[in-house]
């Protein structure tokens, strides 16, 4: 689907008041400021598969540029070769793509290595930037803490000639990783940690996805990013929050470089009860094989909410409720699920599927007879019309559906009750076979040739109604189905001696097989919705097409609890 056919689908939101962010640019442009420009950018690591996190700051950094006739640049901030690659580069710019939008430019921090070296350099000769010989270990106990000021490492003083011919020196790869780094020479005492003579570069000789080994020095993110919004021409270089107290260093290198002054504006970090955003955790998630992959359909990742069944109008749409804060808080998970509800419940096809199958023998229907029956693809939506769906002596229905003992209240079938056959007749029970364990594998039923369409001429009523496949057309499915990848609404919240691990829902996954699905489902593809009637909304899993056979993953149950909790409050 293209980016315009994704676009129209999107919802026009309802009127709103300008969020804080807005409120900014619009007083910017007001003021004509940056030429009455908007040029914003999304820069991700390439060390990782983008999550609903980052979807919120893709819907904001591109709907900005959108709402006010700018621009949005991808740039990838590529400057740690140990944890990138070419793999997270591609399935970055899919992510995006399939959201719906379209970047302007696509950069990366490492077009600009030379650039910033050169930068490096003129700082060195302003007496700004020197070479320091102290361990990691050892810089951390000199910067002080945060009642103390920090000491003057024993190399601050260096002379600039001495400091340019140690840098070279490390550029041309002298001296091994961690022997050396560049550091700012800034503000000892500052409140600002990050101001206490920052690290600039490092030394880290292992080759780089796109420069090979070109480069054994590295620049820091906080010395790379700014520098590279400038390059850009970027207007508004918005982030989360936690990037607030790292503003200082950003206008510092800006001003003291006297390049293209950009704003840095931070907004709250998405939240989700249920789930972790760690990249760290998510990747030991799927190193130590707790999930089946990057795109498994319990985790929180783009890919895995696209295998879910997840759509780009459901994760905008989430986007757009959440908004933009000024304070971290933890966005319930069943907000997601709405999102994901409203959407397909507008353009999902309707099918029946059984999960849990027993078989149906209507005896007073003629053996050998089928009849072609007029179904709805989706009352949301009269242009999705009609399908045909066979009737036939021998059906399944959902084992759940049926119970000799029934409690009170219990609308389903049961000897002597009659239900509706959705679409079809009225059936009643009239006994049942089962096996030498006492398991039930058939149900003997009668039906009323008059209740075609599901209605009696006679007026009577039936409380139940029932989802049902023809046996002998009935189509073999295997249905995965999800629930909340941990147990507790705050997995990053363990005791002493415990790790996220320790929450891990060992119940997540539910794999049904010997399922039944009704035959209009044959032609399915990898990613299709589909509203099983009565069950939830589901999705063919790419497996499908690998394996042949018809996998589908349960996106999202019918119920709705968000929208019900929202209410009561």
């Amino acid at each position: 689907m293209d980016n315009e056919t994704l676009k129209t689908e999107t919802p026009a939101p309802a009127e709103r008041s300008l969020n804080f962010i807005e409120e900014i640019i619009e007083k910017d442009l007001a003021a004509g400021k940056n030429g009455k420009r908007v040029h914003t950018r999304f820069p991700p690591e390439p060390n990782g598969y983008l999550h609903i996190g980052h979807a919120k700051s893709i819907c904001l950094n591109f709907g900005i540029a959108q709402k006010y006739g700018g621009k949005t640049n991808l740039r990838f901030d590529d400057t740690n070769p140990t944890k990138e690659d070419t793999e997270y580069v591609d399935s970055i710019k899919e992510d995006i793509q399939w959201l719906g939008f379209k970047w302007d430019a696509e950069f990366y921090a490492s077009d600009y290595f030379e650039q910033l070296y050169e930068w490096a350099v003129q700082l060195i000769k302003e007496g700004k930037a020197y070479v320091c010989d102290l361990s990691q270990e050892e810089a951390s106990e000199y910067r002080g803490t945060t009642t103390q000021p920090g000491r003057p490492s024993p190399y601050r003083d260096r002379s600039v000639e001495e400091n340019l011919d140690l840098f070279a020196r490390m550029r041309k790869g002298e001296f091994p990783n961690g022997s050396k780094t560049l550091r700012a020479k800034i503000d000892l005492a500052s409140p600002n940690m990050h101001m206490r003579d920052p690290i600039m570069y490092r030394i880290i000789h292992q080759e780089h996805h796109r420069t090979g080994n070109q480069w054994c020095i590295y620049p820091m993110y906080d010395y790379a990013h700014g520098e590279s919004d400038s390059i850009e021409g970027i207007t508004h270089s918005i982030c989360t929050l936690e990037f607030e107290v790292h503003r200082p260093l950003y206008d510092w290198f800006i001003a003291t470089l006297k390049i293209h002054a950009p704003q840095q504006i931070e907004f709250a970090r998405l939240n989700l009860s249920y789930t972790v955003m760690s990249k760290r955790k998510l990747l030991q998630l799927v190193q130590e094989k707790h999930v089946m992959g990057w795109d498994d359909p319990r985790m929180p990742t783009i890919s895995g909410l696209r295998r879910r069944g997840y759509t780009p109008a459901s994760i905008r749409l989430f986007a757009d409720k959440i908004g933009v804060a000024k304070r971290d808080n933890t966005i319930d998970v069943s907000l997601l699920e709405w999102c994901v509800r409203e959407d397909l419940n507008k353009k999902a096809q309707r099918v029946m599927t059984v999960l849990d199958p027993v078989k149906v023998v209507i005896t007073n229907y003629p053996e050998g007879q089928t009849e072609e029956l007029e179904a709805v693809n989706n009352p949301e939506d009269p242009t999705m019309g009609t399908r045909k769906v066979t009737f036939s002596r021998e059906l399944y229905i959902e084992r759940e559906d049926f119970m000799e003992n029934p409690p009170k209240k219990y609308f389903r079938l049961s000897p002597g009750t009659e239900v509706r056959l959705r679409y079809a007749y009225f059936v009643r029970c009239t006994d049942v076979v089962k096996d030498a364990g006492g398991n039930i594998t058939e149900i003997h039923c009668t039906y009323d040739p008059a209740s075609k369409g599901g209605n009696s001429p006679d007026g009577r009523k039936v409380k139940g109604t029932l989802h049902w496949v023809s046996a002998a057309h009935a189509l073999d499915a295997e249905v995965r189905v999800f629930d909340r990848l941990f147990s507790s609404p705050t997995p990053d919240e363990v005791e002493e001696g415990q790790t996220f691990l320790d929450n891990l829902n060992p119940h997540s996954l539910e794999i049904k097989r010997g399922c039944k699905a009704e035959a209009f489902l044959a032609d399915a593809g990898p990613l299709d919705h589909f509203q099983f009637e009565r069950l939830g909304y589901f999705n063919v899993d790419p497996d499908s097409a690998r394996e042949g056979r018809l996998i589908f993953n349960k996106t999202v149950g019918l119920k709705d609890t968000w929208a019900k909790e929202n209410a009561k409050a």
